[in-house]
């Protein structure tokens, strides 16, 4: 348990810095936006552009897996919009928010180093796929949902389009293309591009953390709507199984690629669920508190499901 701690903390105690800087300081949220976009625009693509590049192409290659990993997401997605409307009474607008509280995790800024440094380089190929696939899901069905529920634009093929301009906008889901096209044609990188790009990739996982420590530490907390808990409870204990019973039924596979599927299924909500509720001015402030509740809670779920695929005993047969 020590080693799963050492493992656990540093990433959690980075978050836990930058929520005590955020509360200490007072700054305001604006100074955060040259370091958003370093980490969206820059850091983060490099970091997955790094892993997707250096992975066999043939590893990339796998349908049952990336249909289990994607149906997982689905199925927290729509559980957690029918709590949303079940518990809370949300709008179907609002309940879309919901369900993406309910399924998409901090892969971004939390998953790639964490699975890395949990289950080592073998876990680089499906944590890459996972990030890519939940994503294209999730800023596929959020956007079209929203659209629908818009007057101003009611049409389906007005929809259609904003989903896929925010597919090809997308630089984390597009870096991450990029380098599965490096990695299909063997494009061997310069050695001072190759360089630059570990660079970036060193500095996405501490700032991201940092940056979500504070942003967390900006956001009010008067009050936790209804809703919230049985959405952060999907997040954290219901996808997770999910994911175990989907690695099951399609697999089998091996154990690093089963083991970060479901590692990555516990991750808290994302930081951009807030970011993409203030975009569409809907389900704020419970997408902030989902936020702050899910990652203070992950520290007890996430670091159980880091234990228990540490020690074996959650084993994949």
């Amino acid at each position: 348990m020590l080693d799963i701690l050492n493992l656990a903390l540093p990433y959690f105690g980075l978050i836990f810095i930058g929520y005590i800087c955020g509360k200490a300081k007072g700054l305001p949220e604006a100074g955060l936006s040259w370091m958003n976009f370093f980490l969206l625009y820059v850091s983060l693509p490099a970091l997955l552009f790094g892993i997707m590049s250096k992975t066999p192409f043939a590893e990339l290659n796998n349908p049952p897996f990336l249909i289990a990993t994607t149906l997982g997401t689905v199925i927290a997605f729509f559980l957690a919009m029918v709590a949303g409307k079940l518990i809370g009474g949300l709008s179907l607008r609002e309940a879309t928010l919901a369900g993406l509280s309910g399924a998409y995790g901090n892969i971004g800024y939390m998953g790639p180093g964490l699975a890395l440094a949990v289950l080592g380089s073998k876990a680089a190929a499906p944590t890459a796929l996972i990030f890519c696939c939940d994503s294209i899901f999730l800023f596929s069905i959020v956007p079209l949902l929203i659209e629908l529920t818009d007057r101003d634009h009611p049409s389906l093929l007005h929809a259609l389009g904003v989903v896929a301009r925010q597919i090809v906008q997308n630089p984390l889901i597009m870096s991450a293309v990029f380098g599965a096209i490096v990695a299909a044609l063997h494009i061997p990188l310069p050695v001072a591009l190759d360089r630059t790009v570990q660079f970036l990739e060193n500095a996405a996982a501490p700032m991201a953390l940092f940056v979500l420590g504070v942003t967390v530490a900006l956001r009010p907390f008067e009050r936790v709507p209804w809703e919230v808990p049985g959405v952060i409870a999907i997040k954290l204990l219901i996808h997770p199984i999910v994911a175990f019973g989907l690695m099951l039924l399609f697999g089998p596979f091996a154990q690093p690629w089963a083991a970060t599927a479901v590692l990555m299924a516990s991750l808290p909500p994302a930081l951009n669920v807030f970011v993409i509720a203030r975009q569409n001015d809907t389900w704020i402030e419970p997408a902030s508190v989902a936020v702050l509740i899910g990652t203070f809670a992950s520290v007890v779920t996430l670091t159980s499901v880091m234990w228990l695929l540490q020690t074996g005993r959650l084993v994949f047969p």
